[in-house]
Parts: C-alpha cells; sequence; structure tokens
C-alpha cells in the first residue's frame, strides 16, 4: 500500500502538534510496511526532522512566502505523487499546499482523507481570510473527503458543521513513541540551562494567547506563599507574548522565579519533563494536546484545562482538569502542590494511560484497516 501525507510543514519549532503528528504517524506506517511518502515544504525543515522520519520518503517544496506557507511547485509533479498513491491524507486545514493536492486528487477520483487536527473552527489570527478560504475550497475540501478523523470526539461537531455526515468520522488519537525518550538525566538539565535545585512547574507550547501562557504565569503569582519554593519554567518559541510575559514576572516580583529557555527539542525536551515536579497546560482552545502524552511517558503529572481535549485523564486519577482561568489554575496548583503523595500518583497513573492507550505502534493498525476499507 502507498499512502501520501499532506502536511505544509514538518518545522519542530513553529509546527505544532500538526508536524509532529505527521512525522509520528508517517514513521509508524512505515515501520508497519506502508511505503510512505510526506509532501511538506522547506520552512524550518532541518537535517534532524529528515532523519527522525527513517524509512518514509520526504518530497519538499520551496516555500517563497512563509507567512502563508505558499510553495513553488509543479502541477505535473503533484499529479505524479498523487498517482503513485492508493491514499492520500491530508493534514491540518488551512493551508494552501492542501488545497493544491486535493484538487488534483479529486480530478483524478483519488480516495482522500483530512485530519484538520482541531483547526476547523475559526479562532485566532485571519478569520477574513480562513472564511474566504473556506468559501472558495475549504468546506468542499472536508466535505468531500472519503473519511474524516477527528484527533478527539470533541472534533466530530466541527466536522458536522461543516456537512460531514457521522458515518465517515472516525476518532485516531494522536499517538506518542516511549522509545524516543532518554535515560532520566535531570541534573544534566538544570545544570545545561542554569535551573539550579529549585523544583520547576513546567509549560511547553508556543508563546502566544491560544495556549494561556499569561494565565498560568498569573496564576503561579497569585500562589504566593504555596509557590515560593518553585519556580515557572517556560519551554517553547516566543508567539508574540514573551516581552509581556517578562514584564508581568517583573511587574508582580517573580522574575528571579520565572524562566523562559525557548525551543527545547529531541531528548532534552523529556528531560525537561522528567526535572519538573508538574506539567501544566493551561490553554485556551486546544483539540488534543501532545505535550499530555509526552508527559505521561515520562511519568510527570499533569494540570490542564478542559480545553486540552484531554479531560479524561481525570477520571483515570491521571491528572487534574480545571477552567480556563487564572482562578482555577491557581486553585489546582495549590491543591496539587500540597499534595506530594498525589502527585507521584497522577505521574504513575498517567503513564500507565498514555502506554494503555497511545502509543502510535497501537493506533497504526486503525489508519490500515479504514485505508483498506476505502479502497
Amino acid at each position: 500500500m502507498k499512502v501520501l501525507n499532506v502536511n505544509n510543514m514538518l518545522d519542530p519549532v513553529t509546527g505544532g502538534g500538526t508536524a509532529e503528528r505527521t512525522v509520528q504517524m508517517s514513521r509508524a506506517l512505515a515501520k508497519a510496511g506502508v511505503a510512505c511518502t510526506i509532501l511538506t515544504t522547506d520552512a524550518g525543515l532541518t537535517p534532524e526532522r529528515l532523519r527522525e522520519l527513517g524509512p518514509a520518503d520526504v518530497v519538499v517544496l520551496p516555500c517563497i512566502w512563509r507567512r502563508f506557507f505558499v510553495p513553488t511547485f509543479s502541477l505535473a509533479r503533484i499529479r505524479g505523487l498523487v498517482r503513485q498513491a492508493d491514499v492520500v491524507h491530508l493534514m491540518g486545514h488551512w493551508s494552501v499546499l492542501n488545497a493544491l493536492v486535493y484538487a488534483v486528487a479529486a480530478g483524478m477520483g483519488k480516495p482522500y482523507a483530512v485530519c484538520p487536527a482541531g483547526a476547523l473552527p475559526i479562532y485566532g489570527r485571519s478569520g477574513v481570510l480562513k472564511r474566504l478560504y473556506n468559501r472558495i475550497i475549504g468546506r468542499a475540501l472536508i466535505r468531500r473527503a472519503n473519511f474524516c478523523i477527528a484527533i478527539t470526539p470533541a472534533e466530530i461537531p466541527h466536522f458536522e458543521s461543516y456537512g460531514v455526515p457521522r458515518e465517515r468520522i472516525h476518532v485516531i488519537p494522536n499517538g506518542i513513541v516511549p522509545d524516543d525518550v532518554p535515560a532520566p538525566d535531570p541534573s544534566g538539565f538544570r545544570a545545561r540551562h542554569g535551573l539550579g535545585s529549585r523544583p520547576g512547574i513546567l509549560f511547553v507550547g508556543r508563546l502566544n494567547r491560544i495556549k494561556g501562557p499569561d494565565l498560568l504565569l498569573d496564576a503561579f503569582c497569585d500562589l504566593q506563599d504555596d509557590g515560593a519554593g518553585y519556580q515557572l519554567v517556560f519551554v517553547g518559541p516566543d508567539g508574540g507574548m514573551l516581552d509581556a510575559l517578562r514584564e508581568t514576572a517583573r511587574r508582580r516580583g517573580v522574575a528571579d522565579r520565572v524562566r523562559f529557555l525557548g525551543y527545547v527539542g529531541g531528548a532534552d525536551k523529556y528531560q525537561a519533563y522528567l526535572a519538573s515536579r508538574l506539567l501544566v497546560i493551561p490553554s485556551r482552545h486546544e483539540a488534543m494536546s501532545i505535550v499530555v502524552l509526552e508527559a505521561g511517558v515520562t511519568g510527570t503529572p499533569v494540570l490542564l484545562t478542559d480545553q486540552c481535549g484531554f479531560s479524561e485523564v481525570a477520571e483515570y486519577g491521571a491528572g487534574k482538569v480545571v477552567g480556563a482561568s487564572v482562578r482555577e489554575l491557581e486553585t489546582g496548583l495549590r491543591e496539587m502542590l500540597r499534595d506530594s503523595a498525589g502527585l507521584e500518583r497522577m505521574g504513575a497513573a498517567l503513564r500507565e494511560y498514555v502506554r494503555a492507550r497511545y502509543l502510535w505502534d497501537n493506533l497504526a493498525p486503525s489508519y490500515l484497516a479504514l485505508y483498506r476499507q476505502v479502497l
């Protein structure tokens, strides 16, 4: 079987969960014996990222406008890739590359799947352009797909709002590869990043409004005595909020206990989890947070908002879920930090929960079953 995966970028710094999902899924499919090709642009693509893909082939188009990831392209080349594939798999939604491949696939009658990974609602910047994209091609692209993949049940209504019948929507969550986790070296991580010995509360993600780093910082400041022995560590690239966050930390008198490490990738990112007391995911909107899975394979307990698409972790005693507000995050932090034994239990429960449900080796057969069904 030959599968063409399409994603406008694989950049681990700014590509977020969709880029990581594309890489991990392609690795898992290739490992399962699928001839997997990825079509992407060169935006932020590194030799290290290409090596991560192992047996999967990668076709890279030069990106001429990085604001909207517009590639240079040859229709003949795209037709050739689509013609060779048995199934085309489109990742994300607001993508010129997706639109191009969809148009070619539809013209050839080639079966295709879509996995927007939470991107269908119009949220954040460029609302006018997103509505225009949907009117021109986006809604048809989603509506005409042979099958649509939701990464969480909460995403099903998003597809239905585009006119997709329920029977064509299949839920396959994000996954994780535990073999990527290195041997623990928390003291080495702290030394490399100048963190000292003070226990850390960790944030992993872009520093932009949708991820809620401002909510977490305000909640940390409000902890007062309960947070005095901790430091707040932000790991992730600036998404437009870094200066404002630094100013808030300075104004609230906690600048000496708030650290901004920027992007940390590869094995060192896992060391950030291993070196932290707990992970906090204060997102205002997110389809399914991959960092929950990363925390899970390291046994790091999590505090997350009910906007992360992962509220079931609370049902398994594997994390604490609160509303996306400063007050609720502060309360959650206070309760978790006061219960050391509870943190240990949560971390162990999350590890067991993630390994039982979210390993890519166990998820790849779900894709294969769908591909065979549509063929």
